[in-house]
């Protein structure tokens, strides 16, 4: 019964992200959503920017605190071990429909092109970063990613494993290309109001530091295969790369 509940918790879990990053599209790029990041009144300039600093800040907390290996640890002896990653997951995408529902827009304007060529290409490359994103999670392992591997394995009775270290399609030209597709979505506009560039600013920043956090964990879990893949293979920009080809995985 156990392995059937945190599978359905699973589930729910992975539908739940799935509607967010929806919505987190829609939100964005000011496309078909109740509220999205430049909708609603304006308030004091001075309390908008603290309302939004704290929600950044929330989630950028969480999401990185409950993705460290230390805190993993003990997290596991309250929930169990298969619901961990679901969890995590669920947080997150909670706090992100917070923000999006609790969001203060900021009209002023940081720029806006007029040219139609230029607004084609900025809302073109907008669903571009979107597509870079959602096809590097398939790369590797879009369900082990949202934890719904973890919960199919528990309730087969199977151990789990974590994902092999490998380097598939754009992860042979960078290593974060999830997080480049995030950051061409986020800056990508042709109009940038001032509460979209404090977004894409602060989820910059988190991006970055997420990015040295996480390759922490992925060197002790990986080793000296990862520190490899990191001198051949540039970060986040798809420069031209040290060395050979690197091919396949471990």
């Amino acid at each position: 019964m156990e392995r059937t509940i945190v599978f359905i918790y699973g589930v729910v879990a992975y539908v739940i992200s799935l509607g967010t990053l929806l919505y987190a599209i829609g939100f964005i790029g000011n496309i078909a959503v109740p509220k999205s990041i430049d909708d609603g009144p304006e308030g004091p300039l001075v309390e908008s920017l603290l309302v939004d600093a704290a929600l950044l800040g929330l989630f950028a907390i969480q999401h990185s605190v409950m993705a460290r290996q230390g805190f993993k640890k003990r997290w596991t002896q309250i929930v169990p071990r298969a619901a961990e990653r679901s969890t995590y997951v669920l947080i997150s995408c909670l706090l992100l429909l917070l923000l999006f529902w609790q969001w203060r827009p900021m009209s002023e304007t940081v720029w806006e092109l007029d040219d139609p060529t230029a607004q084609i290409v900025l809302e073109a490359l907008f669903w571009f970063g979107w597509l870079i994103a959602f096809r590097s999670s398939f790369l590797i392992d879009h369900f082990d990613l949202f934890g719904l591997r973890q919960a199919y394995l528990y309730l087969r009775g199977e151990k789990y494993t974590p994902v092999r270290f490998k380097m598939p399609g754009l992860y042979q030209y960078v290593r974060h290309p999830l997080m480049m597709g995030f950051l061409i979505a986020f800056w990508a506009t042709p109009v940038m109001t001032f509460s979209h560039f404090l977004f894409a600013l602060a989820m910059t920043i988190y991006i970055f530091i997420s990015i040295h956090l996480e390759e922490r964990d992925l060197i002790k879990l990986y080793g000296q295969a990862y520190q490899e893949y990191r001198r051949r293979v540039p970060l986040i920009l798809p420069l031209p790369r040290k060395g050979k080809s690197i091919e396949g995985g471990c």
